[in-house]
């Protein structure tokens, strides 16, 4: 396979596949000051640069409050950027795999969402990421749409990482028990870019979703963390869950982020492991990492 152009690559996906990926596929990841992701024609410049075997669009503006009033910078890089590097895929022809979210839906199905129930986001973060869903189905037909949600990790800034630092910090904690989702390590979800970027070439294409199995609500996640800490003689602070009501925020949250992965399964066979077994690696991670 030759090399992958990986945009993105100081975020928690694009971090995780530059570090999973074999010796023997080429991972590029430019920084921020090798490529402006606001400006299209670097992306085309940048795609037309080395012959790729395939673009992986980790990029996104993922802070999701700052979102609702900064419009403009977030539909630059979770919609025009993608667009732009699906029509320079189209034009290279070769593949592009894009990373979306569960944002795209408004939460109010009481199901696990597939890939075909219809969008409705309902802040400027979900309808941005549509909108990238969207360049990519219509400028690039040689994609995977990889929708994800509640992605965590050992690196940057994300749930785990908080309540395992604020666990040290106070001694009780209120977390909201109303929201459902799949949590999902950044690391699981680089090993199924890798695996698909195996078969590429041939197939299948299309929208799928990816996320740890099971399911878990924020306050129930947060206890998770602080059970493995605890095993480690770490902090166990008291939780209180709260409703969402308890902690408004400036932009709304999915009720519902749970996502199907039926369809991933069948078309690639990756079967995502249990969420559980991917936080306790991550709690063991942070620990190691304050040795």
């Amino acid at each position: 396979m030759g090399p992958i152009l990986v945009t993105g690559g100081s975020g928690q996906v694009g971090g995780a596949l530059e570090r999973l990926a074999p010796a023997e596929i080429e991972i590029f990841a430019p920084g921020r000051s090798e490529l402006d992701l606001t400006v299209p024609s670097e992306l085309t410049a940048m795609v037309r640069s080395r012959p790729w075997a395939a673009i992986v669009n980790c990029a996104a503006y993922t802070a999701v409050d700052r979102a609702e009033t900064d419009v403009v910078a977030a539909w630059q890089v979770n919609a025009l950027a993608p667009a732009a590097l699906a029509a320079a895929a189209k034009a290279a022809d070769i593949p592009i795999i894009h990373v979306s979210t569960d944002y795209v839906f408004d939460g109010t199905k009481r199901d696990f969402y597939g890939e075909d129930d219809p969008v409705a986001p309902v802040g400027v973060y979900g309808a941005s990421k549509e909108g990238g869903e969207q360049a990519i189905r219509t400028a690039a037909p040689r994609h995977v749409i990889l929708r994800t949600a509640w992605v965590v990790s050992a690196t940057g800034a994300n749930f785990v990482k908080t309540m395992f630092r604020l666990g040290a910090e106070r001694p009780q904690l209120r977390v909201v028990a109303d929201q459902r989702g799949c949590p999902t390590s950044a690391d699981d979800i680089a090993r199924a870019i890798l695996h698909i970027l195996g078969r590429i070439e041939a197939g299948p294409y299309g929208t799928y979703h990816f996320v740890n199995g099971g399911e878990a609500t924020w306050y129930a996640l947060a206890e998770a963390v602080f059970a493995r800490a605890a095993t480690h003689g770490r902090p166990s602070p008291s939780v209180e869950p709260i409703l969402t009501s308890d902690y408004p925020t400036p932009a709304a949250r999915p009720a519902n982020s749970r996502l199907s992965t039926a369809k991933i399964g069948r078309d690639y066979g990756i079967t995502p492991r249990d969420w559980r077994g991917a936080i306790d690696e991550i709690v063991d991670a942070l620990v190691k990492d304050q040795a």
